[in-house]
């Protein structure tokens, strides 16, 4: 494998990309030409936002070939365009063989929510003093206990088992939190989502984790649940509040996560008319919020 190294600025960074992927390129990624430098930008948007730009000031793009010679090929066709008067070619290097599976499977390591739960990948051993385990692996759908906001709600199951009651899981993702509630004894778990591929990677983790769950898309939702659990962003959460909240039976809980710290007013208030929520957790400035029906 050899990477072809580009410096581009930022209004021609789609264009030269597209032109590699177009010249074969195995892949082609780009960052800020200065990370960890006093130039470096940082190009963070609200979750549920765009970005405040588009691009970097200046954009290294790496393209990856199969060969040095294709790598050349590609600089030698690209150089002569139009569009690449304002980039440069930085240089062509050797890629050295990696075991792939092995690096990416080393930075996702058994994760603690609790002392005695924990998120465990398949291909570690489970810790010695964890006494309730979900195997998940990363995959399509959002949700390997890696992320605060599922954490936080994960923690919350774990300190409020659903011992007997009905749960639903309202954008269930990889269905880690459908799957802790079937651990923690939910008498009827109902796990649902927009997307088809998480439907699928919900059933296929309930699974491997030997718990029974039923899946589906969103109007598969019906009546009233003990406890009902939504990991999304703030905007739907806002949007999705009667249904929520009528999915709630008396004395039920709604438990809600996806919020940065600073919108939890603005949740607060977008509940008022069913629900008094307030603030349970709060992990790396995001929050969990709680209501009772």
């Amino acid at each position: 494998m050899h990477e072809l190294r580009l410096l581009c600025p930022e209004v021609e960074v789609e264009t030269v990309s597209e032109a590699l992927e177009a010249l074969d390129a195995l892949s082609v990624s780009v960052e800020d030409a200065d990370a960890q430098t006093p130039a470096e930008q940082a190009l963070f948007g609200e979750p549920g936002m765009p970005p405040p730009r588009g691009g970097w000031n200046r954009s290294l793009i790496v393209a990856l070939f199969g060969t040095e010679a294709e790598a050349r090929d590609a600089a030698r066709l690209i150089e002569p365009q139009a569009f690449f008067s304002e980039c440069r070619l930085l240089d062509i290097r050797e890629v050295p063989e990696e075991d792939w599976v092995r690096l990416t499977q080393s930075q996702f390591a058994p994760v603690e929510i609790t002392p005695d739960f924990w998120i465990v990948p398949s291909w570690h051993e489970p810790p010695a003093e964890a006494r309730r385990v979900i195997r998940l692996d990363p995959g399509l759908a959002f949700g390997t206990g890696t992320h605060p906001t599922t954490r936080m709600c994960l923690r919350w199951i774990a300190s409020h088992p659903p011992s007997g009651k009905r749960v639903l899981d309202y954008g269930c993702g990889s269905g880690i939190l459908a799957i802790a509630a079937a651990k923690f004894g939910a008498a009827e778990v109902l796990a649902v989502d927009i997307d088809a591929a998480a439907v699928r990677s919900t059933l296929d983790n309930a699974r491997v984790n030997s718990v029974e769950l039923m899946a589906g898309l969103p109007e598969l939702a019906a009546g009233r649940y003990g406890i009902v659990l939504a990991n999304i962003l703030a905007t739907p959460l806002k949007v999705l509040a009667p249904l929520l909240c009528a999915h709630v039976e008396e004395s039920g809980h709604l438990v809600l996560a996806g919020i940065l710290a600073r919108q939890a007013a603005e949740l607060r208030e977008a509940y008022a008319p069913w629900c008094r929520l307030e603030t349970s957790d709060e992990e790396d400035g995001w929050v969990l919020m709680t209501g009772a029906s």
